[in-house]
């Protein structure tokens, strides 16, 4: 009895070593970050949950400090980057617990060739892959959107990368191809350009991948200015 039951204590242990239990923890954030967008939860209760959840999902992996990015999307470069070197993002005043009204803009939006605006490169006349910049795992995402909503990012997904303990966020997509609990390896195409979302679906916005990052403070997302980064990425 003795054996069977250290038997089991070590295959649990290996369970949790291997993340295996990893694709439960991101169902649960992304059921909270539904919440949080629709503001059906409690800020307090949402706070105390997504640190609970994201300190699980992290463990005990080692941290890296250094950025080796994929340029997140196939065949371009930053200079597809909207602004004047990158002006136009802003996070003052952002707070994630806002949900769907948050104010600012902490992303930078990156612009594909599509004069027609039919989600389909105006160059090689095929969709343009969105691809994950880092490894990491996916923690939410939704590939369901109608042209009705008001949810600003549309198709969106959220990776978290255990390593630097960020989270990437990109919206606006036209189909997505991962789900939560997924891990992705850095250049992966997780998604294809599109114009979902309430503001990118209307004829004024050009064709455009928003792309956010973020850092865990207390286990909620806060924006940082990835444009360095973005500049240094590499290009596929």
């Amino acid at each position: 009895m003795r054996k069977i039951v250290l038997l089991i204590g070590v295959l649990l242990l290996c369970l949790n070593v291997f993340g295996q239990d990893d694709k439960a923890v991101c169902i649960q954030i992304n059921d909270l970050n539904t919440a949080v967008l629709n503001g059906t939860i409690n800020k307090r209760a949402a706070v105390k949950k997504l640190d609970e959840l994201m300190a699980q999902l992290r463990g005990n992996k080692p941290m890296l400090k250094s950025y080796n990015w994929i340029f997140p999307l196939k065949g371009y470069k930053s200079n597809a980057i909207g602004g004047t070197n990158g002006n136009g993002y802003s996070d003052k005043g952002y707070r994630y617990l806002d949900g769907n009204k948050h104010a600012a803009h902490p992303a930078h939006d990156i612009f594909i060739t599509d004069k027609n605006q039919d989600c389909i490169d105006d160059r090689t006349h095929k969709p343009v892959d969105v691809l994950a910049v880092e490894d990491g795992i996916v923690i939410a995402c939704s590939n369901e959107w109608e042209p009705t909503s008001n949810l600003r990012g549309g198709k969106y997904i959220w990776i978290y990368n255990y390593y630097l303990n960020i989270i990437t966020y990109y919206a606006h997509n036209n189909i997505i191809f991962v789900k939560p609990g997924d891990e992705v390896k850095r250049g992966k195409k997780i998604a294809e350009v599109g114009r979902t979302g309430y503001n990118a679906y209307k004829k004024r916005s050009p064709t455009h991948l928003h792309f956010s990052a973020f850092r865990l403070v207390d286990g909620v997302p806060v924006p940082f200015n990835p444009y360095s980064q973005l500049k240094k990425a590499k290009t596929i």
